[in-house]
């Protein structure tokens, strides 16, 4: 069987026991009933074999139910024959009539079903002694014609309850499927409204301050001056900025094709800060492994945001950068020395609730809070390989 896994003997040998115990226990019955029936004629070694046939039958009816109704159908019709079984020879073909006609094989159920009440009646009626009322002969070709109708019809209905949960779980499947695309739908309408509203709202506003700062800067060097270091550091941010934001418009429109900022533009990051004044040292521990890219963007992230509080926030002071990366763990640290009160409490923004979030939602942890001595600190780690 190319394609798909072949069941073991062990897993066919469970799915048959059923099957083998019932032809076992109906074997039983007609031996036990020809025994002692006083109608029956004596029990031969051909009949055993019968029976024992029959019992075979049964037990693979599961995997080839056509064949064995053939054979249970044609052993017992031979065995009623020659012993005289009686109804009890009806039973086995009951069983493997409804578990053929249950799989679908109606046709062949209702066949054998006739040809067994055909010569189980026959053989009954041209063998039945003189005194034998008529009455009788009807109530057993009721009996027998109750069970075959009752077997196939239980069948029918059978096949009907399948096919009901068949189809029950293929709308619940439908149904899922239906609203997993819809969720993607609106996901995919609603970055792409967040793309327009960026791209008309913020592309237009640093557009502008790019293209001031950078008239400022060629004037002043027009007119022979040294432009600003601020300025500079204006003009560069601008053009980051814009290109960041290109990328964020990119991941919006087409999330998987877009690429993220990670952890090897730190240095740049850094020098963009060294420009609007604030002095800055990058430390790296250990060498940088192809990082998981949300990590690696968060990582980015917080570096960014925690550079950009110290601009703005600590007045004249220096920061620092550490990345250290093992194995197991990421941690992205900043601190300053800024020369704010370390009593103040810290009021979050939405700058270090961002972070906190981006760090939260990859399992890891943040710590940010004034330093004893002055200054901010801020720290987060990662979890890597399988400790994620």
């Amino acid at each position: 069987m190319s394609g798909e896994e072949r069941p073991s003997y062990s897993a066919l040998m469970r799915a048959d026991l059923p099957f083998a115990l019932a032809g076992v226990a109906l074997g039983a019955l007609l031996l036990g009933n020809t025994a002692l029936a006083s109608d029956a004629g004596p029990v031969g070694v051909l009949d055993v074999t019968l029976i024992v046939v029959m019992a075979a039958a049964v037990t693979v009816c599961r995997r080839h139910p056509v064949p064995a109704l053939a054979v249970v159908t044609a052993a017992m019709l031979i065995l009623h024959v020659r012993v005289h079984a009686g109804v009890s020879a009806a039973f086995p073909v009951l069983g493997v009539t409804y578990h053929a006609a249950s799989r679908g094989h109606r046709a062949a159920a209702g066949l054998a079903s006739l040809i067994f009440l055909s010569g189980f009646l026959a053989f009954d009626i041209s063998t039945a002694p003189a005194g034998l009322a008529g009455q009788q002969m009807l109530e057993r070709t009721s009996l027998m014609l109750g069970w075959f109708v009752a077997a196939n019809a239980m069948a029918l209905v059978t096949l009907q309850h399948r096919a009901y949960l068949r189809e029950v779980e293929h709308r619940a499947s439908e149904a899922e499927r239906t609203r997993e695309e819809m969720a993607l739908r609106r996901a995919g309408e609603e970055r792409l409204r967040i793309a327009r509203d960026l791209h008309d709202s913020l592309t237009h506003s640093i557009s502008v301050i790019k293209v001031q700062a950078g008239i400022a800067v060629h004037l002043a060097r027009r007119q022979g001056e040294q432009p600003p270091a601020a300025l500079l550091a204006i003009q560069e941010a601008g053009a980051a900025a814009m290109s960041e934001l290109r990328a964020t418009l990119a991941v919006l429109r087409s999330p998987d094709d877009a690429g993220h900022p990670g952890l090897a533009q730190v240095e740049e990051l850094a020098q963009r800060t060294r420009a609007a004044g604030v002095p800055v040292r990058v430390t790296v521990s250990g060498p940088l492994p192809d990082l998981p890219a949300a990590v690696d963007q968060a990582g980015f992230r917080v570096v960014q945001e925690a550079l950009t509080n110290i601009a703005r926030h600590a007045g004249p002071a220096a920061a620092e950068v550490c990345v250290e990366c093992s194995p197991t763990l990421l941690t992205v640290a900043v601190t300053d020395d800024g020369r704010i009160p370390g009593n103040e409490p810290v009021t979050p923004g939405t700058g270090l609730r961002g972070m906190r979030e981006r760090v939260t939602g990859l399992g890891g942890t943040l710590h940010a809070a004034r330093r004893d001595g002055g200054g901010f600190s801020v720290r987060a780690t990662f979890p890597l390989g399988p400790a994620a």
